[in-house]
């Protein structure tokens, strides 16, 4: 069955747009490219509705939502590039072992350095006291960004026995909606838009315990719930969720946290890290 080429379907069905759908079908047809890494509200402001506008204008092309349009427009720019690559590679063009290498070390020092490069000084402070102040510090997550999440509780469990990693998004909505003002809810998400995160945080700011969000975009629908917001770099292809340049932008915020928690309660720390690496000890052997 032949794969579904939205940009084509937003030109055929142009002239029975709204002048709001129109809009967003100009700025779509025009800039596919920078579509697939903008969020919503990215999207709205530079079209110049409201994010509904946005969400109504998914749903005239027969899509669930947002994450499924930027799916779908980027299937269709990979249409155009897998068969100019399949020239390529008919051509004898194919990059090697090295070639291919070389480019995945590229990506992964670029998403580095991006992320420092966005890093706020003001935000990680703002974070860092509220994780001070805080007696739970939970890490939340949804697929891809549910792994950092643990790889977060992991590094922390080390030195403070406040961290806390819940797997299950039913679970994790309970616990944000039975948290206090002395909770702190850490969640990390590249979209910022996925529903589960939304309602955990919508939970959570409710219940009056304090959020911090990592992630991709200043402006999300989860960044509106959050205290505190800390960037990470590294554009993702709809196509390539999960890609491991995402994940070192956002380790690498978490092992800024890391070493500046690790600093600012370094009596204690040292304590829980020789008590935990002990516990472990006969188990390395």
């Amino acid at each position: 069955m032949e794969q579904q080429n939205l940009l084509l379907d937003i030109q055929s069905a142009y002239n029975q747009f709204t002048k709001v759908e129109k809009k967003v079908a100009d700025f779509v047809l025009k800039h596919p490219e920078q579509v697939i890494f903008m969020s919503i509200t990215d999207l709205s402001e530079a079209c110049k509705v409201a994010d509904a506008s946005v969400h109504r204008f998914c749903r005239t092309m027969r899509l669930k939502g947002y994450q499924e349009f930027k799916m779908k427009v980027s299937i269709s720019l990979h249409m155009k590039q897998n068969s100019e690559e399949k020239s390529k590679r008919e051509g004898g063009g194919g990059a090697s072992v090295t070639e291919s290498a070389e480019r995945i070390m590229d990506s992964s020092i670029l998403a580095l350095k991006e992320t420092n490069a966005l890093l706020s000084e003001e935000q990680l402070e703002k974070t860092l006291s509220l994780m001070q102040r805080a007696s739970n510090i939970y890490f939340f997550g949804i697929g891809d960004s549910l792994l950092t999440a643990q790889e977060a509780t992991n590094r922390f469990m080390r030195i403070t026995r406040k961290v806390h990693c819940i797997t299950d998004p039913h679970m994790q909505a309970m616990s944000a909606a039975m948290a206090d003002a002395t909770d702190l809810i850490v969640i990390i998400s590249y979209s910022g838009a996925t529903k589960d995160n939304i309602h955990v945080a919508q939970l959570a700011k409710e219940a009056g315990a304090g959020i911090v969000a990592i992630t991709r975009f200043i402006k999300s629908p989860l960044t509106a719930y959050a205290d505190a917001v800390l960037l990470s770099g590294s554009d993702e292809d709809p196509l390539d969720g999960g890609s491991m340049s995402t994940k070192l932008g956002q380790l690498f915020l978490v092992d800024i946290l890391f070493r500046e928690y690790y600093k600012r309660n370094e009596t204690e720390s040292v304590h829980n890290n020789r008590i935990s690496s002990g516990a472990v000890t006969d188990k390395l052997v």
